[in-house]
């Protein structure tokens, strides 16, 4: 939500800026020049939109099409992010779309299997949403007993301990079993909670132009397993590195996951 806001505040300060620099030039650049030579400063909105529009125009475009920062909002992607974590996320990387109305108008790739990918949320596209890729068009699922299988084979799983969910670790109630998944490559750590009921399917075949997208934090994630399919127009683009990461229950700053590259 705050994201649709931030690339709509920008857009307006494109255009006021522009058109305050436009209408200026237009109709009072002589005027203003002759008070400048008088020792009368420039009017203090028009010198600051003169000044700023470059700025404002080159933010919106880099954070339209190239770049753009996503704060993880729940633990759903537990303990690959935490809560707290700022994203950057490559948006070229699955075509460049149109600002605001997501229609991709270029193609320049599509996600694999162990992608972390941000995209619209398919029942309120006024949020965004991060989720491993799990499924690709022609792909079929089975999620049987919390063990993922692709294309009828099993997705590696190895114990790596039993622990307690970071994001309740005040609380210590949500006991869970920590895993190593290998999806395409991309090696993922999972949670599963052994308190939590499996949700299970079996042989789902992912339509053309189609995703299925599921979180690390397998028994604590609103996911394809509630809502569906996601599309190639809903994608926004590749998560790719943390750039800063803030704990709301110490109040402090985790460098050491600063940098942190995805799966």
């Amino acid at each position: 939500m705050i994201g649709i806001y931030f690339e709509w505040i920008l857009f307006v300060l494109v255009v006021a800026s522009l058109l305050i620099t436009g209408v200026d030039r237009l109709f009072f650049k002589a005027r203003r020049q002759k008070e400048a030579v008088s020792g009368e400063n420039p009017p203090f909105l028009i010198d600051y939109a003169r000044s700023l529009w470059p700025v404002f125009l080159i933010v919106f475009l880099i954070r339209s099409f190239v770049f753009e920062p996503y704060i993880v909002p729940s633990g759903s992607m537990l303990p690959t992010i935490q809560l707290g974590d700022f994203m950057l996320v490559d948006k070229f990387a699955y075509g460049i779309h149109l600002p605001f109305l997501g229609t991709t108008i270029i193609p320049t790739g599509k996600p694999h299997t162990g992608d972390v990918v941000v995209f619209k949320n398919p029942v309120n596209p006024q949020t965004d949403l991060i989720k491993t890729v799990i499924g690709v068009p022609g792909d079929s699922i089975s999620y049987i007993n919390k063990q993922l299988f692709i294309n009828g084979k099993a997705v590696e799983m190895n114990f790596i301990q039993a622990t307690v969910e970071p994001n309740n670790a005040n609380l210590g109630s949500v006991l869970v079993q920590e895993y190593t998944n290998d999806l395409g490559g991309h090696i993922h750590h999972i949670y599963t909670s052994p308190s939590m009921p499996a949700q299970d399917f079996v042989d789902l075949v992912i339509p053309k132009g189609m995703y299925f997208c599921m979180g690390d934090n397998r028994d604590n994630s609103d996911d394809s397993r509630v809502w569906g399919f996601v599309s190639q127009n809903q994608l926004i683009g590749k998560a790719t590195y943390i750039f800063l990461s803030y704990n709301s229950m110490t109040h402090g700053f985790r460098w050491n996951r600063v940098g942190m590259q995805m799966p």
